[in-house]
């Protein structure tokens, strides 16, 4: 089995950089309690924009989570570009979580919608129409339309969107990332159905969240 490497979000070095010199500064003036606290700060800082390999699952018919965290919903609800109700899964990101976000399934993204909004816990389900959001529709190779949302939290304060209109994206790709607690709604097409349950642990990339019916 190949073995996982963990590398860094590129978002994340300048707030390692910063707090890696000020613990240095602080250091060297003699003010150990600051230069501990900054290093306490640098640590989690690395630990909080790790950015581990996964291994994606190679078999069709398949979408794997976008997200790592816990599964919280999973509800028919209004898809937001279409309208139309779909199975959508919810899966929330706490702050010990790996933030950075990936494609459930390959295809072209067709549009990229950012609302802005408010910062409520992300567990809560009014999040997904009061919060700051962006929301990712793409089409896979055999035509069905996937929806993807990033949410805020009520830490979260930034959404990273990396991708743009007309990107082809694999499956288990980065495609984002959001900072600190928060979650990603997927909505999936017809033909699909959940592979997960309530409460369980997922990985973006790694995890298959949704499974062609047969």
């Amino acid at each position: 089995m190949k073995q996982q490497s963990v590398s860094i979000a590129k978002e994340g070095y300048p707030i390692i950089g910063l707090t890696a010199v000020t613990s240095l500064i602080f250091a060297l003036i003699n003010c150990w309690p600051m230069a501990f606290i900054f290093l306490v700060l640098l640590w989690f800082s690395v630990f909080f924009f790790r950015d581990p390999e996964r291994v994606v699952p190679s078999d069709e018919g398949l979408a794997v989570s976008p997200a790592d965290g816990k599964i919280v919903r999973i509800q028919k609800k209004a898809d937001p570009f279409s309208g139309q109700e779909k199975i959508c899964i919810s899966v929330f990101m706490n702050v010990f979580s790996v933030h950075v976000n990936r494609s459930p399934v390959q295809g072209v993204i067709r549009k990229i919608k950012y609302y802005p909004g408010k910062f409520l816990n992300a567990a809560y389900d009014k999040a997904s129409t009061d919060n700051e959001r962006c929301a990712y529709l793409l089409r896979d190779m055999q035509g069905d339309d996937w929806v993807f949302v990033q949410i805020s939290g009520l830490i979260a304060r930034r959404i990273v969107c990396r991708a743009d209109e007309g990107d082809e994206l694999k499956r288990g790709e980065r495609f984002g990332l959001i900072r600190f607690g928060s979650r990603v709604d997927i909505y999936i097409p017809e033909g699909y159905e959940s592979a997960v349950r309530i409460g369980e642990q997922v990985f973006a990339g790694q995890s298959v969240l949704a499974k062609k019916c047969d």
